[in-house]
Parts: structure tokens; sequence; C-alpha cells
């Protein structure tokens, strides 16, 4: 079975416990003078895997809230990235992490043109750039533990375990708590997430994109992946055969342009014996 993290955004108080977690277990830099990962401007980057975005909210009595956003790789069920990898860089594991691998990037960003949720970032600093993202500790999780981020979490704003056994708990939670907005994020989108989240603000103020189809991308795309091949072949014929019929004629000594143009002049050609000889 796959796993899964179930996210209450309720609990989050902003505390960026987890996005520290992230940085020692990875061994990735703090860059917050260009990507913070805390605040109203954190962002992911190439070194920013996890972040918490705040958000200045207003109620309907005109008061303001803060809500706590952690951001990170939503782990797609069917991902589109993996999909779009040729380099086999990127790819689904059975605990339900999407990992990548350094050594086989070859930096076309593919991935990042086909992920939804704008979650692949590249190195952009780097003399030879490749792709980064979450890998969900995929090392840790094989082993039957958490992420470190959900490890570190004072709050219990993350848990972790099955999705099958998470997807039940936040219906059961939003059901029965009138807070929650009846809406689970990633149990449909992009033919669902191994991240899950529910909340008492509505998504899109949150700054989700709620506009995703909920068939999974790589459908979409398959019936033309697999045609390339045949399309490959006809493009290799059809520049074959614009080759030979563009291909200039061979230019043999009567039709030199050189020797038309001594002959057009009556300049007759020096011969070098003749030369030698006086």
């Amino acid at each position: 079975m796959p796993k899964g993290v179930l996210v209450n955004l309720v609990k989050c108080i902003g505390c960026g416990g987890c996005t520290v977690a992230c940085k020692m277990y990875n061994n990735n830099k703090w860059i917050n003078d260009r990507a913070p990962t805390n605040g109203e401007n954190a962002k992911l980057a190439d070194e920013n895997w996890t972040i918490i975005k705040k958000f200045n909210l207003h109620q309907n009595n005109n008061s303001q809230v803060w809500r706590f956003v952690k951001r990170q790789c939503l782990h797609c069920q069917s991902p589109s990235c993996a999909s779009a990898c040729f380099a086999k860089a990127l790819q689904k594991t059975k605990e339900g992490a999407v990992v990548y691998y350094h050594d086989n990037c070859v930096g076309c960003r593919y991935c990042m043109l086909a992920c939804p949720f704008k979650i692949p970032k590249f190195e952009w600093q780097t003399p030879i750039p490749v792709i980064t993202k979450c890998t969900m500790c995929y090392n840790r999780i094989k082993n039957g533990k958490s992420p470190a981020c959900v490890s570190v979490c004072p709050e219990g704003v993350m848990k972790f375990g099955e999705r099958d056994v998470l997807l039940r708990e936040a219906k059961a939670i939003i059901e029965n708590d009138n807070r929650y907005i009846k809406h689970i994020y990633g149990e449909n989108e992009a033919g669902g997430t191994n991240w899950l989240y529910i909340s008492d603000t509505p998504f899109e103020k949150l700054g989700f994109n709620i506009n995703i189809v909920k068939k999974p991308l790589p459908q979409y795309t398959s019936l033309y992946m697999k045609c390339t091949p045949i399309f490959g072949a006809i493009w290799v014929i059809l520049l074959t055969f614009l080759y030979f019929i563009t291909k200039p004629k061979k230019i043999t000594k009567n039709n030199n342009p050189e020797n038309l143009t001594q002959s057009k002049n009556n300049n007759p050609k020096i011969n070098n014996k003749e030369i030698k000889n006086e």
C-alpha cells in the first residue's frame, strides 16, 4: 500500500521546524537572500524542498487571521513529471514517493513543464544544473519511518501512514467538524496525490491550484507517446527524401564554371610544359 501524509492546516502555527528538518536531512543550503523558507515571501527553490507560506486573511467580521501552508512535492499517484522524463531521473516507487536520481538527470526541464503543481526546480546557480525536489525522505519511509518534516512537527499538523487510511480519517474530520470546508485537496487532483490537505479556508485563498483536472495527466499523453517512434521514423524518411531531391548536381569538367568563363573570354589555359620549354 502506498504511504501518504495528511496535513491539517488548521493546526499549523508556522513555526518552521519542518523546513529546518528538511534542510538538515537533505543537506540543503539556506538561501534566504533569494528564496526564504518561511513567511509571506517563502517559495520553493532548488535548495528549498519544504516551505511554510504565511497568508493574512480577512474574515467576514473584518478581523484578520493568519494561515500557514506547508508546501512540498505532493507525490502524485500518477506523476506527470515521471511520465515526461525520458532519462528516468524521476521514478514512482511502490511506497508512494516520487524520487529522482541525480545522475540520470540531463537538465531538460520537461518535468517542470509537465508538473501541474509547479514543484520541480532548476539549479540555476550551479555550473552543471539539474532538477531538484522533495523526495518524501524515501530512505526513511521505505524503512517504515515518517519523513523528516513530519517527525519534528510539535503541533501534529502532519500524520504519516497508508494513504487509504489517511483519506478515511480526513473524510471523518471534515464531516464531523463544521470548521472545515468539504474538500480534501489531493484526493482527486491530477488523479490523486499522496499528500492530502484539509483546511477551514478555501484552498484557492491559500495559493492552491483548484483548476486541476481529476484524470491522471499521463493518460492524456500516453497515446501520443506511443506514437512517437512512428512519427520519428516518418520524419527521418521525409528528411531523406528532401535531401535527395534538393541535392546539388555534381560539377564535372565540362560544366565547371571556371572553364566556361575562360572559354567565353578566349583565354587559353597555360600549359606548364610550355613554360618550362621557354
